[in-house]
């Protein structure tokens, strides 16, 4: 049975140019969205289990904004975008003209600017995949929580409790007018939609 444990660099090397592109054509969404330019390195692909991933990604106790959208159609699965506090506040302010510091001044018009941020760069990021893989790929509505990275984990970790213990994370580091951070991605598909994406690329898997 295929596992995302039993990947090759050839696979990983697929996601990660599957990744690449769709994390460009999301940075460039976001950038017509807030009117700045950001730009995006290549980013890092890591199979982790999920206690792992929580550590990676700075901590149990570490305070995100989580974005959570489910994939439907040819592709199954979850997606997830994990924005660090300072970004989530700087995105606030460029949209509002604020100068907010900490998560506890987002109100609520600020959480709808979060998740349309989150909608927009997703959308992107499927539809970019689909385009590569002529695949279909559905989204549903994005579902943006503020939490511990532990809380905010439990949720894809016990849905795919009966598929496997690993998860797909994707670090990508974004410059925004300069100002540098990290905007990480779980991909969570089931392994018939993964063997599926590899097939479409010509890749057994």
């Amino acid at each position: 049975m295929s596992t995302l444990e039993n990947m090759n660099e050839i696979h990983k090397d697929v996601l990660r140019e599957i990744a690449n592109i769709g994390s460009g054509n999301a940075a460039s969404s976001l950038s017509r969205m807030i009117g700045h330019t950001v730009d995006i390195k290549i980013p890092d692909i890591n199979i982790m289990g999920f206690n792992e991933a929580v550590e990676f990604l700075g901590g149990p106790e570490t305070v995100m904004i989580g974005t959570l959208l489910h994939l439907t159609d040819d592709i199954e699965g979850m997606m997830m975008f994990l924005l660090p506090i300072e970004v989530v506040c700087d995105l606030v302010n460029m949209l509002m003209g604020t100068e907010i510091t900490s998560h506890d001044e987002i109100d609520e018009m600020g959480y709808s600017i979060i998740n349309e941020c989150s909608n927009i760069m997703s959308a992107s990021f499927a539809t970019a995949v689909a385009e590569m893989t002529d695949l279909v790929i559905d989204i549903s509505p994005p579902e943006a929580t503020l939490d511990m990275l532990a809380s905010i984990m439990s949720v894809p970790s016990i849905y795919f409790a009966n598929i496997g213990e690993s998860l797909l994370v994707m670090k990508n580091e974004l410059d925004i007018e300069g100002k540098k951070t990290s905007v990480n991605v779980l991909m969570l598909p089931d392994m018939p939609s993964l063997k599926k994406l590899m097939s479409s690329l010509g890749i057994d898997f």
